[in-house]
C-alpha cells in the first residue's frame, strides 16, 4: 500500500516512523512545512484548465496523508498529530509531543519531512533544497535532555537543519527558542 499512495518522501517518513515505534503503541506527530507541493501545485494547475480533481489525489496530497497510510498500515490506534506551521515545525513538534509525554504517554515519536519543491516555488519560500526526512524518539526521562531558551537570533529550521543539529554540526538550534541538547 505503501508504494501505491506515497511518493518517495511520504514512505520514508514511514520507513521512519515504523524504526522509531516498532510496536505502534506511541503518539505520533508529523511536521511539513509544504506538504506535497508538487500535487497540490498540479491539482491547482489543472483547476485552473478547467479539468476536474481526483477525490483521491486529493486526499493523498493532505498533511495528514501520510500518517493516515502509517495508521492503516501498521494498525496504529494511538493518537496522531499532522503539523504546518509557518517554518516553526520544529517547535511544534516538540510543544505537541511534550504535551503528550505530560498527559502519561511513555514515548512520543516526532517525524519532520519536506518533499521536493516544484520549480514555480523557487525564490518564494524556504526550502532546504532537496526532498528530507528526520525523526526523533522523545521521552521524560530517557536519553539526552532537550533545554529551551532564548534564541540570539529567531530561525525556521528544515529538516537537514535538524539532522545537522543531532548529528553533532552545531551546539544549538534555533527556532522560536534555542534548542540544546545535553549529555546523557
Amino acid at each position: 500500500m505503501l508504494r501505491r499512495r506515497l511518493d518517495d518522501t511520504g514512505r520514508a517518513t514511514c520507513d521512519i516512523l515504523r524504526e522509531l515505534d516498532p510496536e505502534a503503541n506511541s503518539p505520533l506527530v508529523h511536521a511539513s512545512r509544504h506538504g506535497d507541493a508538487a500535487d497540490t501545485l498540479t491539482m491547482l494547475e489543472n483547476l485552473q484548465r478547467g479539468d476536474p480533481i481526483s477525490p483521491a489525489r486529493f486526499s493523498m496530497s493532505v498533511h495528514n496523508a501520510i500518517l493516515g497510510v502509517h495508521s492503516i498500515s501498521r494498525s496504529h490506534h494511538r493518537p496522531l498529530q499532522a503539523l504546518g506551521a509557518c517554518g516553526d515545525e520544529f517547535d511544534a513538534i516538540l510543544y505537541e509531543a511534550y504535551g503528550y509525554l505530560i498527559e502519561g504517554h511513555p514515548a512520543v515519536v516526532g517525524v519532520f519531512s519536506e518533499g521536493p519543491l516544484p520549480p514555480t516555488y523557487e525564490g518564494y519560500t524556504e526550502h532546504p533544497g532537496t526532498a528530507c526526512v528526520v525523526g526523533m524518539r522523545l521521552t521524560l526521562h530517557q536519553g539526552r535532555p532537550l533545554t529551551a531558551t532564548k534564541p540570539a537570533h529567531r530561525a525556521r529550521p528544515t529538516p537537514v537543519t535538524v539532522m545537522n543539529w543531532l548529528d553533532g554540526d552545531t551546539a544549538y538550534l534555533d527556532g522560536r527558542h534555542r534548542w540544546q541538547l545535553g549529555q546523557e
